[in-house]
């Protein structure tokens, strides 16, 4: 997946610490051959590099997928796992950065008519499914991408196989989305600190993840620029370029890390007016930061998110 990953754990008695990490890591290694586009011998890059056609796909892709589509079609499609062209015309994907351009000072910006092609063979209500034969349509050209939504899933992939072996206390981490099971041998819970921006004069957020995941979007590591602009990776999938709302990062709870993850990238693409008020009418535990046009900074929690702070997350 191209991250790191950690994981706190409290194991049985007589557990074996190199049995649990080699679990732990061959798990990874099963999503990795599943849906990092990184992988050339993964299942979504074979997929994406097939020519015109239904193909069969495992049964654990497909009801993955069908996952990503519910989540495209909540957020009408903020976050759309079928985004991989345009990931790869804006040079975030495998092919690698944009070619330099010295007239711009940096890597040159796709032109209307590339983002346009790329864009006919992306959007999540384009993608084809066969329910009968759990087969999905190669319309050719068409890249899966699910960068915005498998971290979190592996995340609960490998809570989840540490609980069916028994240990049921435990922090996993993967590229700083994270998911808590249980609570502490001492009877605390896992304590986790929600990163602030730079810059923001707020407190800092300390959480209780007790069967509980969170999730951040931000603009902060990935992107590049030039003399026409900044672009972050995170693309909105209605205009087919990165977004520029001003959003700086989007927090998100949820017990399940695949759910948080994908809701922090939707909000993400929504922005500082549509995201919280999303948000708040489906009751999403959230918190907002974003750049206003002074280059100042400003924060926004929904109630869910308040509410959550006052049973078990600290401020300090």
């Amino acid at each position: 997946m191209g991250t790191s990953w950690s994981v706190r754990l409290c194991p049985p008695p007589g557990a074996d610490r190199v049995v649990i990490q080699s679990a732990i890591q061959n798990e990874l290694d099963r999503i990795i051959g599943l849906f990092s586009h990184w992988d050339p011998r993964s299942e979504v890059s074979r997929f994406n590099a097939a020519p015109e056609g239904l193909y069969a796909v495992s049964p654990e892709f497909w009801a993955f997928l069908e996952a990503c589509l519910d989540l495209a079609d909540q957020t009408d499609g903020a976050v759309d796992p079928t985004l991989g062209a345009l990931v790869n015309l804006w040079g975030f994907g495998p092919p690698g950065p944009r070619p330099h351009d010295d007239f711009y000072g940096g890597p040159s910006t796709p032109g209307e008519d590339e983002i346009d092609e790329a864009r006919k063979v992306s959007s999540w209500n384009r993608l084809r499914l066969s329910l009968k034969t759990q087969a999905v349509t190669q319309m050719g050209g068409m890249r899966l991408d699910f960068s915005g939504l498998a971290k979190g899933y592996a995340v609960d992939q490998v809570s989840q196989r540490l609980s069916d072996d028994g240990i049921h206390a435990h922090l996993v981490e993967i590229g700083g989305e994270l998911r808590g099971a249980n609570v502490r041998p001492d009877g605390y819970p896992w304590w986790v600190e929600i990163a602030a921006a730079p810059g923001l004069n707020a407190p800092r957020t300390v959480a209780a993840l007790f069967d509980m995941a969170a999730a951040t979007s931000g603009d902060d590591v990935r992107f590049w620029q030039n003399s026409l602009g900044r672009y972050s990776h995170t693309l909105n999938g209605r205009t087919g370029r990165p977004i520029d709302n001003g959003m700086v990062s989007v927090t998100v709870f949820d017990p399940s890390a695949l759910r948080a993850d994908g809701m922090a990238t939707a909000l993400t693409v929504m922005g500082p007016d549509l995201g919280p008020a999303y948000a708040e009418a489906l009751q999403i535990p959230a918190q907002f930061i974003w750049r206003n046009e002074d280059g100042s900074l400003s924060d926004r929690v929904t109630p869910a998110w308040a509410a959550m702070q006052e049973e078990g997350t600290s401020e300090s």
